[in-house]
């Protein structure tokens, strides 16, 4: 057969590409090819969850999530952000309306319609997307650029605007979503519609930054595009995306007045400490892996490596969840000068700066944190990056969607009381549409529309099993075997984890089981016989054997009720706990109290009775704790800062803790995750 050829012109040079090219892995995040990647994933559509937790989360996704976003970005009314694209390719007149990231809003939930496609199969999708990408097409320039801000402003006023004038108008992080969306669909659908388009955008960020003075090129303000155009490079192979990629992390902190809220004061490779804007990093060091996935380039991975040790072991929240605070400053900049300190919106503070009423936590902050975890995972095959992708998954990323999926929060508190004297800026009862950053929304949809493309991962030596729910998998090894299983369970509420194989390689093959960090004496079976292989807590336990249909695998991971303390420089939580159960946080609502009672009255006793019960909350089956604790009654501190400490009596008083993503389902309350302790 002869091979095709595709010609695609990169603006400055004609680059000839093979249409095999496109012809690869249908990957979410496609690191098949990828020579310093130990792991690829399986194809988009290659799992399906069944039952239990993720597949409640998927339906509720399908059902609802989706559709309610959806009419929201199409109703000009509410949010003008498809509007935008229309006025912008001509078919409507007016302004543009909204934040100048909100392209990247819609593009992510594009992608998120593009995500559960490639499982639903369903046609109406398939059209949805075909009648949105011919207005997005339509929208761009001949140039490839687009951006609707600008490119409505040209059209109502061409002298006053153009491209990359302003640092702050969020162009190339919109771009960055564009690719990856552009890829998202093209894997899913076979169709390249959105990604012509994103060629075209991206050939016009190489000529830019091949032309751009120093100063323009640092106009990246949430860096994106870094993850997106590595994944350009995956799709197409066109070398110069891999050079742009490499380019644009040489140029960070080349600039004298670079800041700590743009990540970019310090090169990349200098740097020693996570600080500054937690979005900005987490996106960035998502996208550093990505390159390192492809070059091999060291000094990336060493600062990775020292990011991620500073941000899980001194700056992350029990729930996975980053970004301590609303504003910090640049804690190390050139000078002590007060003009001269940087202000850094929603950052990674100090060392142990973990406040919880004032915790920010933006949603977008802790997917980053998945996104960046995730890719470590892959490069390396260590399942330490699971562990910290599970834990944000189960925590910090759902608890900014409401469990019926139509409302969110753009922050996601330690602790809440109806007492703190001030408002916040942002609201803590979840809102359907988050006017000023609508961000987080289509963020946290397109994630649940993905997990189950995190669940499993392939290498050369066999299958790795990432996250456990209820699922069937059919996929291929390297080599091209087919493989097929099921995997039953009740996890995240149960630790027996069932996997029966109903079509297997001819060859020996490994199956690698992640055995969680906070799971202490897990047990692993063949065919009802224990096997003689290494378990460890925060390793993959592997199995290998020439495997045949019908061979079952029980994997037991013991999840007790645990109390868990901070590091006493954590002085916002000295004396406290934080109770968890496998990768669940839990936390204490008013509403699971008597009328007048105050959350923050109750000491959870080191020697606890609590006992998972399954209940429902907006038609959501959830595991509570339930049993007795210690409460005490406080008086009142009206108008008080400090007073004497004085005996009390405490008694008993039966409580039941939720998840913490559950909280706040159940109407207006006070919470809190970290409680007295009574020894």
């Amino acid at each position: 057969m002869m091979r095709s050829v595709v010609k695609i012109l990169c603006i400055g040079a004609l680059t000839t590409i093979s249409a095999t090219a496109f012809a690869q892995s249908k990957a979410l995040v496609n690191t098949s090819a990828s020579p310093y990647a130990k792991l690829g994933s399986v194809d988009m559509g290659n799992v399906t969850w069944t039952k239990g937790f993720w597949a409640d989360r998927f339906q509720v996704c399908r059902d609802t999530m989706i559709p309610n976003l959806w009419a929201v970005y199409t109703d000009p009314k509410v949010s003008h952000a498809f509007r935008n694209f229309e006025i912008a390719a001509g078919l409507d007149t007016g302004s543009h309306s909204g934040p100048p990231f909100h392209d990247g809003d819609f593009y992510k939930l594009f992608e998120a319609v593009a995500s559960m496609y490639s499982v639903t199969r369903d046609p109406k999708l398939d059209g949805l997307m075909d009648k949105t990408i011919a207005v997005i097409a339509k929208a761009q320039r001949a140039d490839g650029y687009i951006h609707t801000p600008t490119i409505i402003a040209q059209h109502n006023d061409p002298k006053n605007a153009k491209a990359f004038a302003d640092r702050l108008n969020f162009e190339t992080y919109n771009l960055g979503h564009l690719m990856t969306a552009g890829c998202v669909h093209y894997r899913a659908t076979g169709k390249k519609t959105l990604l012509n388009v994103a060629i075209k955008a991206t050939d016009y960020l190489y000529k830019f930054y091949k032309t751009a003075s120093p100063e323009l090129a640092r106009n990246a303000i949430c860096p994106s595009h870094y993850m997106g155009v590595v994944e350009m490079y995956r799709t197409t192979r066109n070398p110069k995306y891999l050079e742009l990629s490499k380019n644009l992390i040489d140029i960070r902190g080349l600039m004298k007045d670079g800041t700590d809220d743009n990540q970019d004061r310090i090169p990349f490779r200098q740097q020693t400490k996570a600080m500054g804007h937690a979005v900005r990093a987490n996106y960035l060091f998502a996208g550093a892996a990505d390159v390192y996935a492809e070059t091999g380039d060291s000094t990336l991975m060493h600062t990775l490596n020292l990011m991620w040790n500073d941000v899980v072991n001194r700056k992350m929240y029990v729930t996975g969840g980053t970004g301590a605070l609303y504003d910090g400053v640049s804690p190390d900049g050139t000078s002590y000068n007060p003009v001269d300190v940087q202000k850094v919106h929603q950052a990674y503070g100090r060392d142990y700066q973990l406040p919880n009423f004032t915790s920010h936590n933006e949603t977008c902050a802790n997917i980053g944190n998945v996104l960046w975890n995730w890719r470590m995972l892959q490069t390396t095959g260590k399942a330490q990056y699971a562990d910290v992708m599970e834990l944000a998954l189960y925590n910090s990323v759902l608890s900014g969607i409401s469990l019926n999926g139509k409302n969110f929060l753009y922050t996601n508190p330690m602790s809440y009381s109806d007492d703190l004297p001030f408002n916040q800026r942002w609201s803590k009862d979840r809102v359907g549409y988050i006017k000023l950053s609508n961000c987080c929304p289509p963020n946290v949809v397109r994630t649940i529309a993905e997990v189950g493309n995190y669940a499993y991962s392939v290498s050369d030596k066999g299958l790795y099993f990432n996250l456990y729910g209820g699922n069937a998998l059919n996929t291929s090894t390297k080599n091209g075997a087919k493989i097929k299983l099921t995997q039953t369970t009740e996890y995240p509420w149960d630790g027996k984890v069932s996997i029966v194989l109903q079509q297997a390689p001819a060859s020996a093959y490994s199956l690698f089981l992640r055995i969680p960090g906070w799971c202490n004496g897990a047990t692993l079976t063949v065919n009802g016989q224990a096997v003689n292989t290494p378990i460890t807590s925060g390793q993959y336990a592997e199995v290998n054997r020439q495997w045949k249909a019908g061979d079952k695998i029980e994997l037991n991971l013991p999840m007790p009720v645990k109390l868990l303390e901070a590091n006493p420089l954590v002085e916002e939580t000295r004396n406290q706990v934080a109770v968890k159960r496998g990768p669940v946080v839990y936390c204490l609502e008013s509403a699971d109290l008597p009328k007048g009672q105050k959350v923050f009255n109750i000491a959870i006793p080191l020697k606890n009775d609590l006992k998972p019960e399954l209940i429902r909350i907006q038609n959501s089956p959830i595991m509570s704790l339930t049993g007795k604790a210690d409460v005490k009654n406080g008086g009142s501190w009206q108008n008080t800062l400090y007073r004497e400490v004085a005996s009390t009596e405490s008694s008993k008083i039966s409580i039941r803790l939720i998840p913490y993503y559950a909280w706040g389902n159940r109407g207006h309350v006070d919470m809190e995750t970290w409680m007295p302790v009574d020894r």
